[in-house]
């Protein structure tokens, strides 16, 4: 790449389901210059996330909307490049909320923040463990949900970055945990690499499996109800876990990707079981526990460092592989943790 070219992954239109290589372009641009107060950050690594695909939507949610000829909004791990602002310096290595392009301009009030890298094994860890993934499981695990210990946790979308380590996080606080993924693989993952006392395929040899029968093989690992759901899918997933939930069980609803590419909104029609189970659920953002992130960063860090908490990341390489990239998350190829590394 010519050193004065910034290449950047655009929206291009509005994605109608699931998302078409055609909806994105990628575009070279001049590198641009640091305005007053703020500063250019050369990005790193690029975090790819499943809340992305809402953001492309012309639709109300927690984020504006990405405008059309804008680069895809992601979160960044990379190095000042230029800065006009007295608190940070070029060399630098920064969190933020960036684009998915080689070079993001930063403006005064920006969401950036220093990271220490030296802490880590790689700076990637900042997308994963101990960034908004590892807070995202540990926050909507440790204080959303209320954990109590010998409780049953079921956690859905179990083999993702998320996933995978609210079930390690339960297992650390003394729940009973079950996990429900796509594929044997992803299943044998949730018991032998992630220590999950029960992973159930919602998938069979002829497609997905029914409600009714994805619901008969939470009841027979979860005789007496699901106390904690940690519902990251939605759809036919949450609708069986519904059927089986205890005596004031607690939803945790951090994501619906099955809902994310539909062009017709799936829902869910087991609410009612809510009612009769006088359950809570609980919306989890994030966003809202920002001022307690060094406080849930340095547990995160201590059970990594440890090594009772495992993990993963799937990192893809090359901006010019963005678009194949993002689609893993949809085709449940991705390992761990989504990442681009942009070089």
């Amino acid at each position: 790449m010519n050193a004065l070219e910034n290449r950047r992954f655009i929206l291009a239109r509005r994605p109608h389901g699931t998302p078409a290589r055609d909806d994105f372009r990628l575009e070279k641009t001049p590198v641009p210059s640091a305005p007053e107060g703020g500063m250019v950050v050369r990005n790193r690594f690029v975090s790819l996330d499943p809340a992305q695909r809402g953001w492309m939507d012309d639709a109300p949610s927690y984020m504006p909307p990405i405008p059309l000829g804008d680069a895809v909004r992601a979160t960044t791990v990379g190095v000042v490049h230029e800065s006009r602002n007295p608190d940070f310096a070029a060399g630098d290595w920064v969190l933020g909320l960036n684009a998915i392009e080689d070079y993001s301009v930063v403006t005064p009030g920006g969401f950036t923040s220093k990271i220490d890298v030296s802490i880590v094994d790689s700076p990637s860890r900042y997308l994963s463990a101990v960034g908004a993934v590892g807070l995202t499981a540990y926050f909507g695990l440790t204080d959303a949900a209320a954990p109590r210990s010998g409780e049953t946790l079921l956690v859905t979308g179990a083999a993702g970055a998320v996933g995978s380590m609210v079930g390690q996080i339960g297992k650390i606080l003394g729940l009973r945990v079950i996990g429900i993924a796509g594929g044997a693989e992803k299943c044998r993952r949730l018991v032998e690499d992630y220590g999950f006392d029960v992973a159930i395929d919602y998938k069979s040899a002829s497609g997905a499996k029914s409600v009714d029968a994805l619901s008969a093989e939470i009841a027979a690992a979860a005789p007496q109800g699901v106390d904690i759901l940690f519902e990251n899918v939605g759809g036919d997933v949450m609708d069986a876990v519904l059927l089986n939930l205890a005596l004031h069980a607690r939803v945790v609803l951090c994501g619906l990707i099955s809902e994310y590419n539909a062009p017709e909104k799936i829902g869910i029609r087991n609410l009612w079981q809510v009612i009769v189970k006088q359950a809570t659920i609980k919306g989890f953002l994030i966003a809202g526990y920002v001022p307690r992130f060094a406080e849930g960063g340095a547990v995160v860090a201590q059970w990594t460092g440890e090594d009772r908490l495992r993990v993963d990341e799937d990192i893809q390489h090359g901006l010019d592989n963005a678009y194949d990239a993002f689609m893993r998350l949809f085709s449940g190829a991705n390992t761990g943790k989504l990442v681009l590394a942009v070089d």
